[in-house]
């Protein structure tokens, strides 16, 4: 759950969240260790659904965060109102107070990142919707277990199935083909990240033989551009030599849906009616591709295009 501003809980700060890329958590939170690196997630505002997601990566450090306690009996179950006065008023022995009483702890610091995959589903499900797909009916806390199966089924009914085969395909082959967990360090932060095999080798050897170039729209920093497979990596788990192209991150994401697809005797960008409405996408429309592709990359993109443009086309 991210409320950002409208959160009611004051016995913290709060947390550094950008709701489509990464969530941040400490060890004074329920449930705090119960995510895993290969984990579906889906996050909410208490009034909709926002999106769902895999988490790819999970940093920890060590840290000191302020708490602001009960003056009477301690409890960091503390309200902050916005008309009533005094401010503050404490959730388990009911006392009323101007000022919380500070208090500097170290804990255990937690950002899951889960970027590649966000899918959004802004409002596809209301608060009503979410509340009776978890597992713990009347469960409060911010991270609570999820019924995935009936919320995947409840996503499928809104007409949301090819987003959510995505995000399916994310958990079959990403993180439960065998691959091995491997522990990062960086200076004081540890990563715990799992990775498909292979798939930095076949990064690089795109790299080197595309450079830092998005076949869509042209160059781009390195940082931004992924190693998109022309097929589905998630059906058939080899990398070919020549079976991907360097895309840019979101372009990649819209490729993978079939909402950009390559006209193959012309080589120009087909962009799906809905995307016309945002410019930088509408603008690739018939453009031809930043760089020539080789005859195996023709067969995969043509294949592609049979698929998404032939057998059913995007709305």
């Amino acid at each position: 759950m991210v409320v950002g501003d409208a959160r009611g809980h004051a016995g913290n700060a709060g947390y550094d969240d950008q709701y489509d890329a990464y969530y941040s958590w400490d060890s004074n939170v329920p449930n705090h260790k119960n995510l895993r690196v290969g984990d579906p997630i889906a996050l909410w505002d208490k009034v909709r659904l926002l999106g769902v997601s895999v988490i790819e990566e999970i940093e920890t450090s060590r840290g000191s965060k302020l708490l602001s306690r009960c003056p009477e009996c301690g409890t960091t179950r503390i309200s902050a109102r916005k008309q009533s006065v005094p401010r503050f008023r404490c959730m388990k022995c009911r006392a009323e107070f101007r000022d919380p009483r500070p208090d500097l702890v170290q804990v255990d610091l937690y950002r899951a990142r889960y970027d590649a995959a966000w899918t959004p589903f802004d409002g596809l499900l209301d608060e009503r919707e979410i509340r009776a797909l978890a597992i713990n009916s009347g469960d409060i806390n911010a991270m609570r277990p999820l019924d995935w199966k009936a919320f995947l089924r409840a996503l499928s009914v809104k007409k949301a199935a090819t987003a959510v085969d995505r995000v399916s395909a994310r958990l079959d082959v990403s993180w439960h083909d065998g691959t091995e967990p491997w522990l990062i360090t960086h200076g004081h932060k540890q990563s715990l990240v799992r990775v498909r095999r292979g798939q930095g080798r076949f990064r690089e050897h795109l790299l080197t033989a595309q450079g830092n170039v998005c076949a869509f729209t042209g160059s781009a920093p390195e940082r931004v551009l992924e190693a998109g497979h022309l097929y589905s990596y998630a059906q058939i788990g080899t990398h070919y030599e020549h079976g991907g192209l360097m895309l840019r991150r979101d372009i990649h994401r819209l490729f993978d849906d079939g909402d950009l697809a390559v006209e193959p005797v012309n080589l120009s960008i087909d962009v799906a009616p809905r995307l016309a409405s945002f410019a930088q996408y509408a603008q690739l429309h018939d453009r031809r591709l930043a760089l020539s592709p080789r005859e195996e990359q023709l067969t995969w993109l043509k294949l592609h295009w049979e698929k998404h443009r032939l057998g059913r086309l995007a709305v």
